[in-house]
Order: structure tokens, then sequence, then C-alpha cells
């Protein structure tokens, strides 16, 4: 097992995604933050509350987003579902999607067949923790990107959020 972040350098990580997102819109107020569910809400939970502590004035959107029922693996394994919580409208919105690993690409586009029940998003950018880099099916790249990875397929990338540090084994 290699350590891929501390716990230190977790959080120096969080700080600089966070701060991307600052820099990249002028308007905040078109800024809709959706978690993935189930691993990419710790990441986003943790973003959310760097961004608040920025800009404490700002009443930043955030939500979660259960994709289960749009994955293509669904007949191959048994996923349990978890709750989508979306209390705005995403339409004309600049929405961020947010996952702890960007492996194959599968997730991230059942999240964007899952997002587009919901409405039609102005622009729709991709925030991950770990990208790895050399395994992808789908021609999906993150906009944000904590740490990039070159790693074999049958290594796994895990992020443990109560030590929090993220591992490859």
């Amino acid at each position: 097992m290699n350590t891929i972040l501390n716990k230190h350098q977790l959080q120096i990580t969080i700080e600089r995604l966070a701060y991307q997102i600052i820099e990249n819109y002028a308007d905040l107020s078109s800024v809709a933050l959706i978690g993935l569910q189930p691993r990419g809400i710790f990441l986003a939970d943790k973003i959310y509350n760097q961004l608040k502590k920025i800009k404490p004035e700002h009443d930043f959107l955030y939500g979660k987003l259960d994709i289960t029922f749009y994955r293509d693996d669904i007949r191959k394994e048994l996923h349990v579902p978890n709750q989508t919580d979306l209390t705005f409208s995403i339409e004309d919105k600049n929405v961020i999607l947010i996952d702890d690993v960007l492996f194959t690409g599968r997730t991230i586009r059942a999240a964007l067949d899952a997002l587009l029940s919901f409405g039609r998003p102005k622009k729709v950018e991709l925030c991950v923790l770990i990208n790895r880099v050399s395994s992808r099916q789908l021609p999906i790249q993150p906009d944000y990107c904590g740490k990039s990875i070159d790693s074999i397929i049958t290594q796994k990338v895990k992020v443990e959020w109560d030590k929090e540090e993220v591992n490859l084994y």
C-alpha cells in the first residue's frame, strides 16, 4: 500500500480545489455543486464547507445525486440505492459534479444521464480528488483535479475519510 495523499496534503488539496472554483466563477450564484453518491459526497461536503469558510456571505447551491439506476453495470453487481437531494433547479446553472476517484469514466457517464433527468444545465464540469489517467474507457476528463496518478488496472485507489488519506493498493 502506498499513500498518495496524507491528511495534511488532503486538506491542502481540498482548499486548492475550492479556490479554483472561486477563481473560475465571478458569479457564484450560477454555480451548483453536486456530490455523487455514495463516495463523492465526502469530498463534496469538504469542498462545500471550504467554500463556506472562504465566502461565508454566499449561499452555495449544494446537492447530492444518486446514479444507481443509471449505471451500465447494474446487472453485473448489486448496488444499493442512495438518496438524491436536489432542492434547487439546475436549469441554466453551471453544475460541478464532484466524485472521489475518476477511473474508467462510466460513473460520470451515468451521472450525466441522471443529471439530465433534472433539467438542462448551462454547463457541466467535473471535480475529482484522484484522476487515474491511464484507465479511461470513455472520453471524460476532470476540470478540477486534486492529483493525477498512473496506475495499472489491477491496482485500487481507496480514499479513507476516517483516516483522511488516499492509498493505492
